[in-house]
């Protein structure tokens, strides 16, 4: 089994500017491990690499999704096994960063996925109110233990598959997994500085834009930094509203990312103060070791 080295952490926590230096360090490329940077167009409020940063390192998942299409786990997961294939008959490092803890698991844990679900009843259940899919859902006596039950679409999945997970293997062979986390008031402040800096770049024009070319209900319209310009637009909502929407947004979502990686116990957390420094040793003696 080639080597894998696996970035994670919460959003805006410096793993994606990790990922980058360690690329660079041990010639690798990247697997963006980011279920809205997959989506064509959506640019500015995904954080993707810059042009400068695409032309130094390999990238691969970014810009691969139609808006109108969606995305899923089962896509990534085939192409990421296909980027891992492809960079390592390069003679290179494959290096799988990101914050969406479903991507990653698939493939590092080898994820079995279950069948499509039943497009009537994925309608029926979809003009559902959350409250009504929960009460479904416990009607149906399923177990919802490790289910994020505030996100509607995971319980209608799960609803889909009367009870049933995907199956999950162990840690695949030869991977090295390294977490990285910030303190709350540090990562507060740095998505503070993230938003501001995304609005300087404007995603205020980006999202006026997409939101007129695909309206407000295809998925990457419903992320963080897009779904929270709803009512801007509408005339019912501040820019400095709005700004503080996103903000919380992020931070909920950082939230909801530490809560899955706390799980993992194969992560090694960057704890140094010279996050960058640690991590270049734990990946140089990971990879002298498979030599």
């Amino acid at each position: 089994m080639p080597p894998l080295i696996v970035i994670v952490g919460e959003t805006a926590s410096g793993k994606t500017a990790l990922a980058f230096e360690l690329a660079k360090k041990f010639n690798g490329e990247i697997i963006s491990a980011d279920s809205w940077a997959v989506y064509k167009e959506f640019t500015i409020g995904t954080a993707k690499p810059s042009v400068d940063e695409l032309a130094q390192v390999q990238h691969h998942a970014i810009d691969v999704a139609d808006p109108l299409d969606g995305y899923s786990a089962v896509l990534f997961q085939q192409q990421a096994r296909q980027a891992i294939d492809t960079i390592v008959a390069r003679g290179k490092i494959p290096i799988l960063a990101g914050g969406t803890g479903l991507y990653v698991d698939s493939v590092i844990y080898d994820y079995g996925f279950l069948p499509a679900s039943d497009p009537d009843l994925r309608t029926e259940l979809n003009a559902m109110t959350h409250e009504q899919v929960l009460q479904r859902a416990h009607d149906m006596k399923l177990d919802m233990y490790d289910i994020d039950v505030r996100n509607k679409r995971r319980v209608i999945r799960l609803i889909e598959n009367n009870g049933k997970r995907p199956t999950k293997g162990p840690l695949r062979a030869n991977t090295l997994i390294l977490g990285v986390h910030a303190n709350r008031e540090a990562l507060a402040d740095r998505v503070a500085l993230r938003t501001d800096a995304m609005l300087a770049a404007g995603l205020e024009q980006e999202v006026h834009k997409l939101s007129e070319k695909y309206g407000w209900d295809v998925e990457p319209m419903k992320g963080v930094g897009y779904a929270q310009w709803r009512e801007y637009f509408a005339g019912t909502q501040s820019l400095d509203e709005t700004r503080a929407r996103i903000i919380k947004a992020t931070l909920d979502l950082a939230k909801r990312q530490r809560t899955w990686f706390k799980r993992n116990k194969s992560i090694q957390w960057l704890t140094a103060s010279n996050k960058s420094e640690q991590a270049v040793e734990l990946v140089a003696t990971f990879l002298g070791t498979l030599r």
